[in-house]
């Protein structure tokens, strides 16, 4: 018998180019929804305690601002950018 399990993204971004084109193909939608839950992918990958952590950020309130029907702050979500790393950046859209 075949057992299968859910799949978790995090287990798979085991590195920076990884997670940086992970969350780029989650922002090509324009899905805040996607995008905080892709977040929430690639800092549940790194460790939530240490995004936590390093954010200043509750633990159980970073998995909720990060979920699927998370609702992150801007303050929030460059906060978790920035333990990871990551930056903002804008450029004009393909046209």
């Amino acid at each position: 018998m075949v057992e299968l399990k859910p799949f978790d993204p995090a287990d798979y971004l085991d590195g920076a180019e990884a997670v940086r084109a992970y969350l780029e193909a989650a922002m090509e939608g324009n899905d805040p929804r996607h995008i905080a839950r892709a977040l929430g992918d690639i800092a549940r990958s790194k460790g939530m305690s240490e995004i936590a952590r390093q954010t200043g950020l509750g633990r159980q309130a970073l998995y909720a601002a990060l979920s699927e029907n998370g609702n992150p702050t801007l303050e929030t979500l460059t906060s978790v950018l920035a333990a990871l790393g990551l930056e903002l950046s804008v450029r004009p859209r393909a046209a």
